[in-house]
Formats: structure tokens, C-alpha cells, sequence
């Protein structure tokens, strides 16, 4: 019964409103009718009053009549009555303050108390031929009150509340014959006994364990699963609350779209690599839920990350090494030759763009990591005889959440590798790679550009797999499967623009809000 109060509460105030907005509607309606009569147009502009009113009156009254409207009232400017359904307020002046802005042009509604009781007053100004304001009309109904609503009602409510005593009988019977059957006959402290066992078992495991059903709530989720993904409450807090609200990354639920099991794969959840097996559960051949296991590899992650970054930057040195030594066989030659001011001119030259390439570097790229790899790609580049270009307005300060200089240092050196790949059998007049970091105060924009082979349509659809490559070679088919995967770690974008024979687009996008 309290329940049903409750809801009758709601629904009636529903209603009411309901009932508030129709009447708003029919009145307002009802009043641009009557503001668009010719006969009210011509004669509220009358000199002779009383003819007006002769004319007016009965049209309004008629057109009341039939809409059910309380009353209409058509003014003039003076604000003098031309229409009323007592005859004795024709021809008074209306003292209302509703009506000021109606006499300045605006059409409105309003709710008021009056006379009457609540109305609904819908406020239309008439406007003669030559678009000048000559008057306003007004249009009132009454709005039922809640004992006048219920009585409305009354059958309806007769109804429904018996078939609430009705169903409520059946569904507190059927309710307590279900729970004596999920119980399987057993008493309240044996159930209680056997759920603290379970918990200390999994508290117990060196392994994390967290499980849920098909709604998505938590059912399992021990101490090593706080430990491991950094959740800070008390296992038995978090039984009970839906997977994402504790989890926002977790990728749990998706044993139960496959129903299938997916046993070591990595993960990364809450800021920490994981090596993940997760299992469907299921009873009676019926999916219920789903498990997964896992151990942090978090710190594994990271060494093999600082290792990749390391063979970057060995890659760098090397390159830089046989650049300058170009550089140096150029100038010793030059200098046999007895070309000093040649000589002078190349190593000046040569200082300039390298500095005026490390200045920019620094100003605009605000990490060392990312900075010496695009150096590093620039000389390597120019090695190779591929022009790199990097966006002169390109500004970097910042990492997207979940993302770091490693990620970015893979981000970047897959990206124009493959951009290096793309370039190597292609013939064209020039090779050119451009990169470009765009950076505002919610987006982070990558794009980087070459005019290599291309892609067709069939190649794009797999280029994330893990594994497929287009050259016949060893540990291909992984960059782009990496960069995959750092793009979904940061929730972002990724789009790809290519065609055959004309070059290839990335563009990725993260957003810092």
C-alpha cells in the first residue's frame, strides 16, 4: 500500500501537469483563432464601441462554447473588455498585471488562482493588416483540482488497487516458495557458514579472481585482485556493485558475448598489464556468468618497454654516427680539393638545420624521448633518401591518460617505419613523410603522412591484426597491432586513409577531457 501511494503520488502530479500543458496548448490555440477573425480585427478598430461589442461578443461566446473554454475576453488598448461571459464586466477596464506583456507584443501562458480556482490563461495580442498592434485577447480554463481528478477517476483507481491486493498476495506466495527452492532446503547459518569458507578460500589464492553474473555484478573479487589492479576498498564492499563501476576498463563482460573462454591473454586494467584467463560459467549448459584470473605483469611490461625504447635510441646513435661521418668524408674532401669556402659554407649549413631542427625539437616537443626518436627518424631519413617532414606548428606538453613516453615512443617509431616501408619500391620524383602533432586543451591530433604504395581495401581491413603483414618476413604484423592497442589504451581514435599507388594517411586522435 505504501508502495502504491508512492506511485499515485507520482502519477497524479504526472497528470496534473499533463492536464496543465494540454489546457496551456488548446488555450493558446484557441486564442490565436480569435486574434485572427477579420470581424474581431475590424471592429476592436471601430470608433462606435457599442456596435463592436454587438459584433464581437456573440462571435467569442460562440467559438467558447464549443472549445469549453471558462472565458474569453478580447481588449483593446485601453485595455476596455469587448467580450465576457458576464455581460456586466463588458465595457470596464481590465486591472490585471498578466497582461503587460501582452501588450507589448508577446504571446504566453500563465497559471493562476482566481474566482474560479486555478486557470490556465493563454495571452495572444491582435495585430491589424498593417502588422500594428490593436489589442490583445485572453483565454482562460479551469484546471481540475485533485480531489475533482480523482473523482474522474474513480473507477480506474477502484480497479487498480484490487488487482494491486490481488497480485501482491500472489507474488509474496510465489516469492517465498522460490527462495525455500534457491536454498536447497538449507538453514540461514549453514548458507552463512559455507559463503565465509568460499571467501577466505579465494582471499587465500596467490592468484587475482574476480567473477560476475549476466547482470554484470560482482559476485567473486578477492584481496590479490584489489592488490594487483590498485583497488583501494575492502573486497566485501565490492560484492554487489556492477563491474564497470568499479572496473570502467574491464574487458570481463565479454566472455559473455563470445561464451567462449579466452585463456593468457594480456590486458590492461586500471593502469596494469595483465596476463588474463577468462572463463565462462555455466550450469545446466546455461551461461550465468563469467571468471577470469590473472597476474599482474605490470612490471614485466615495463622492463620489455624500457628494452624497446633502448634498441630505439641504440638504432639512433647508430644513424647519427654514419650521418656525421658522411658529413665529416664531405667536408675532408672538399678541403683536399681546395674548396675552403665550399667547405665553410657546407658545415655552416650543416649547423644551422641541425640546430634549427634541435631548437624546434625542444621548444615544441616537451619530452626527450619522442624528440631524440624524431631526430633520430630524420637522419635516418635523409640516409635512406626520404624527406621528413615535421609540421612546424606541431606542439606536444602533454600525455593522453593511461599513456606515457613508452607508449609514444612505439606510437611514433612503428608509425613512420612503416611510413620507411611503404616508401622503399615505390618510384616517385620525391619521397616524402610528413608528421604532424597537433595539441589544444581537450585533443591530441597524430597524422602522419607518406606518397608510398598505398593499400587497397581488402589490405586495410586487417592491418591491426596481430600477426598479418604484407611482407614475407619474421616479426612482421606487429607494429600496427601495438599501436591498436596504445590507441584503446587511451581511449582514442584511430582513422586510416589510403589508395593504391598514391600513399597512406594515419590519423590519431585522444582526448585529454
Amino acid at each position: 500500500m505504501l508502495s502504491f501511494s508512492i506511485g499515485g503520488t507520482f502519477l497524479l502530479g504526472f497528470v496534473m501537469n499533463e492536464q496543465k500543458t494540454k489546457l496551456s496548448d488548446q488555450a493558446l490555440l484557441v486564442a490565436k483563432t480569435v486574434s485572427q477573425l477579420p470581424e474581431i480585427k475590424t471592429y476592436i478598430a471601430s470608433e462606435n464601441y457599442y456596435d463592436a461589442v454587438q459584433h464581437i461578443n456573440p462571435v467569442v461566446e460562440e467559438i467558447r462554447d464549443i472549445n469549453g473554454a471558462k472565458y474569453i475576453v478580447v481588449l483593446d488598448m485601453q485595455r476596455r473588455k469587448y467580450s465576457h461571459p458576464n455581460s456586466q464586466e463588458l465595457g470596464r477596464i481590465s486591472q490585471s498585471g498578466d497582461l503587460n506583456a501582452a501588450f507589448s507584443e508577446h504571446y504566453y501562458t500563465s497559471i493562476a488562482r482566481g474566482e474560479h480556482g486555478n486557470m490556465v490563461r493563454a495571452f495572444v495580442p491582435i495585430m491589424n493588416h498593417e502588422g500594428q498592434q490593436i489589442g490583445v485577447t485572453v483565454v482562460g480554463y479551469s484546471v481540475l483540482t485533485v480531489v475533482e481528478l480523482l473523482q474522474t477517476m474513480q473507477t480506474e483507481l477502484m480497479v487498480t488497487v484490487l488487482l494491486s491486493l490481488l497480485f501482491s498476495v500472489w507474488g509474496a506466495r510465489t516469492l517465498g516458495l522460490h527462495m525455500k527452492k534457491q536454498m536447497f532446503g538449507l538453514e540461514p547459518h549453514e548458507i552463512a557458514k559455507m559463503y565465509v569458507e568460499r571467501t577466505e578460500t579465494f582471499n587465500a589464492m596467490h592468484e587475482g579472481i574476480i567473477a560476475i553474473d549476466n547482470d554484470l555484478t560482482i559476485t567473486i573479487f578477492n584481496e590479490k585482485a584489489c592488490d594487483i589492479l590498485g583497488v583501494y576498498e575492502k573486497p566485501s564492499t565490492l560484492i554487489g556493485q556492477k563491474i564497470f563501476h568499479v572496473l570502467p576498463d574491464t574487458r570481463l563482460p565479454e566472455i559473455l558475448e563470445l561464451d567462449q573462454p579466452l585463456f593468457n591473454r594480456e590486458l590492461y586494467i586500471n593502469n596494469h598489464s595483465i596476463m588474463s584467463n577468462r572463463i565462462p560459467i555455466q550450469v545446466n549448459g546455461e551461461t550465468v556468468g563469467a571468471v577470469a584470473m590473472f597476474k599482474d605483469r605490470t612490471e614485466v611490461k615495463k622492463l620489455a618497454e624500457e628494452l624497446t625504447g633502448v634498441r630505439a635510441f641504440v638504432q639512433a646513435l647508430r644513424v647519427q654516427t654514419h650521418e656525421h661521418k658522411n658529413k665529416l668524408h664531405t667536408i675532408a674532401g672538399l678541403l683536399q680539393l681546395g674548396h675552403h669556402e665550399q667547405a665553410l659554407s657546407y658545415l655552416t649549413q650543416v649547423k644551422e638545420e641541425h640546430d634549427e631542427i634541435t631548437n624546434f625539437l625542444n621548444e615544441r616537443i616537451k619530452n626527450e624521448n619522442i624528440s631524440g626518436l624524431l631526430l633520430s627518424k630524420i637522419s635516418y631519413a635523409k640516409e635512406q633518401g626520404i624527406r621528413l617532414e615535421i609540421d612546424r606548428e606541431s606542439r606536444f606538453t602533454s600525455f593522453p591518460a593511461n599513456l606515457d613516453h613508452h607508449d609514444f615512443v612505439i606510437l611514433f617509431g612503428n608509425l613512420i617505419e612503416n611510413a620507411f616501408d611503404a616508401l622503399k619500391d615505390v618510384q616517385v620524383e620525391e619521397k616524402v613523410i610528413h608528421v604532424s602533432v597537433d595539441e589544444d586543451d581537450d585533443v591530441l591530433a597524430i597524422l602522419v603522412t607518406d606518397n608510398g604504395v598505398g593499400m587497397t581495401e581488402e589490405v586495410k581491413q586487417h592491418i591491426f591484426d596481430n600477426g598479418y603483414s604484407t611482407k614475407e618476413k619474421n616479426y612482421r604484423g606487429i607494429g600496427l597491432f601495438l599501436i591498436k592497442e596504445i590507441v584503446e589504451k587511451g581511449q582514442g581514435d584511430i582513422e586510416v586513409i589510403s589508395e593504391p599507388n598514391k600513399g597512406t594517411s594515419f590519423l590519431i586522435t585522444f582526448y585529454y577531457s
